[in-house]
């Protein structure tokens, strides 16, 4: 084989990527590949605009005679932050599908042979993942002139960066979940069963200060409850529980799911 020759061969087996680069790699394939199937599936992005447009108009003008939010806040403006998580936790979780889908058709088995690190291909299936709920979540915020909330560029920066570091927590979980199972009716039944207490457990729909104690105490458990009052923090500056304990809560989670997919993954 001649010189060029080799190094043609050691560059398709990345024998000179090193480890960071093989990481870097195999993420941004895997990344690449979940974002083209998403961009492919347009019923998905109409699911994505249908579902704020029921929980806004039905659930918030349904109940806005009921409920009196402090602080000069409408109702439907007071969920509007909750709404938007809700399309992250759906987005993020159901990106773990993309696994029993890999694994159904066998992709699967041939990326975990590949020359990468298999911490790659579960930062692949997060960002993937993460970044379809990005994509879903500002889609939401198209919302948000049509029911008077007005932001600044900068608040649009925060929201974003509160989206990002949301769905990053809830696509590992996804992710975690898919990881144990082999069927897309075992992967919806359980991610339905997670995704209805993280979300009516989140006062995304109602203030937690008023709830029973028993009540805030599974509140205070849920993850996404920080998420959901950091996002309000921003759009509304409106905050149930301090910043910092906002952050390191849903941050943790994300860290605590991350680290036990990998180690889901390591052990196929």
């Amino acid at each position: 084989m001649s010189g060029q020759g080799r190094m043609m061969e050691r560059e398709k087996t990345g024998e000179d990527w090193g480890i960071l680069g093989k990481f870097l790699y195999g993420t941004y394939i895997i990344w690449l590949r979940d974002m083209k199937r998403l961009l492919r599936d347009k019923h998905q992005f109409y699911g994505s605009l249908a579902r704020p447009i029921l929980w806004l108009l039905i659930l918030g003008m349904g109940l806005r005679p009921v409920f009196t939010v402090t602080s000069g806040v409408d109702y439907i403006q007071y969920i509007f932050p909750g709404i938007v998580v809700m399309s992250l936790i759906f987005s993020g979780m159901w990106a773990g599908i993309s696994v029993i889908w890999d694994r159904e058709f066998g992709f699967l088995k041939e990326i975990l042979v590949a020359p990468i690190p298999r911490t790659s291909i579960v930062a692949g299936k997060v960002m993937g993942g993460a970044a379809q709920a990005l994509l879903q979540g500002s889609i939401t915020l198209i919302f948000a002139p049509i029911i008077g909330l007005r932001f600044a560029l900068m608040d649009i920066f925060l929201m974003i960066a509160v989206m990002l570091i949301i769905s990053i927590a809830l696509a590992s979980l996804g992710i975690v979940i898919a990881s144990r199972m082999h069927s897309y009716e075992g992967f919806g039944t359980v991610s339905n069963f997670v995704i209805m207490p993280l979300f009516f457990l989140s006062g995304a729909i109602y203030p937690v200060e008023t709830l029973p104690g028993w009540l805030k105490v599974m509140v205070s458990l849920n993850p996404v409850t920080y998420g959901v009052d950091l996002m309000r923090g921003v759009v509304l500056g409106m905050r149930s529980f301090p910043l910092v304990d906002d952050i390191t809560y849903i941050v943790g989670f994300g860290v605590a799911m991350g680290g036990l997919a990998v180690i889901l993954f390591r052990r196929h």
